[in-house]
């Protein structure tokens, strides 16, 4: 029996599974409306590099949380959380279920967990002076001063993404723990009934799609896609230009790197994405996984199982509006 909470389902798991597809198929079949949780998804004008869809794409379904913010705007998950609140509440009052679909591991814990966004006391000084010491050492130096204390975090985070790695740094001194050694995955429940379904495949299946993903990006014209953000002044400075396919263009465009070596290191960069995800994924019990065939596609018992829940979730909504 569904508890009283409003609800959510999500599709998660690693990129290239096709989960935006299964998203708009459940979205058509119980009028619902999907939200991104992709955390470079959120950035106007990065399209073919984050793999956002066309309007056609989108088969008249209406999708959330996209392009929220310039590329130069940080735009922390705390942020993301209270949008996709204010989406999730609306769609419920309208008698739509919420279909939550991306990549972001901790985007989908904000929906599926109540996560702590407060601040410790004295979190600001140790920023500002993390801040200080970035400004008069520079970027390299600051990220060595985090390797030393957490090379975990360190080794996932590129020394320009200065913003972060101030993050890792300031709570390991708050809590005088590193950063890759404090998370909780104990699973206390949110504030939304959640249903969670995982997209999986063989990994060589899985490998092949990424690399073919990425030759359809560069023919789509990631090249110049780049080109244009660099000429509108955004930077290897911005978070957002970190992301895996733009930091190896940039050095393309800036003459650093042949372009088919940036192309190489973009599909390498994007399997090893795609195994963090996993790995982050499977330590969430409540996910149900489908492993879909080589091709990508998932059998008809497997669709039928994932939409009779979202149907019983949607019909929750209805319920709760009736009364």
């Amino acid at each position: 029996m569904m508890d009283a909470k409003p609800p959510v389902l999500c599709i998660v798991g690693p990129t290239a599974t096709g989960k935006s597809d299964l998203g708009i198929l459940v979205a058509k079949a119980v009028h619902g409306e999907v939200l991104s949780a992709d955390s470079m998804q959120v950035y106007r004008g990065m399209d073919i590099g984050t793999a956002k869809l066309s309007k056609a794409e989108m088969e008249g379904v209406p999708h959330h949380l996209l392009d929220l913010v310039y590329p130069d705007v940080p735009f922390s998950v705390a942020e993301w959380t209270a949008e996709a609140d204010e989406v999730i509440g609306r769609l419920h009052r309208e008698g739509k279920l919420p279909i939550v679909v991306g990549g972001t591991g901790l985007y989908i814990r904000a929906v599926t967990e109540d996560l702590d966004f407060a601040e410790q006391p004295g979190l600001l000084a140790i920023r500002e002076k993390w801040q200080a010491y970035a400004l008069e050492h520079g970027p390299e130096r600051l990220h060595e001063e985090l390797k030393q204390r957490d090379s975990v975090t360190a080794q996932r985070l590129h020394p320009n993404d200065v913003r972060r790695v101030i993050r890792a740094l300031e709570v390991g001194e708050a809590t005088g723990k590193p950063m890759s050694s404090t998370y909780d995955w104990t699973l206390q429940g949110g504030r939304y009934h959640t249903a969670l379904f995982g997209l999986t495949m063989p990994r060589e299946a899985l490998y092949e799609r990424i690399n073919l993903r990425v030759d359809k990006m560069v023919e789509s014209g990631l090249y110049d896609e780049v080109k244009r953000l660099l000429e509108r002044g955004y930077n290897e400075q911005n978070t957002s230009m970190q992301a895996i396919g733009y930091k190896e263009m940039v050095r393309a465009v800036h003459g650093e790197m042949a372009l088919e070596q940036a192309i190489e290191d973009i599909k390498q960069a994007t399997r090893r994405f795609a195994k963090r995800q996993l790995s982050w994924f499977r330590r969430d019990k409540r996910i149900e996984w489908i492993t879909l065939d080589a091709s990508g596609n998932l059998t008809n018992v497997d669709k039928m199982r994932i939409l009779q829940v979202a149907e019983a979730l949607s019909a929750g909504i209805v319920q709760t509006n009736l009364e």
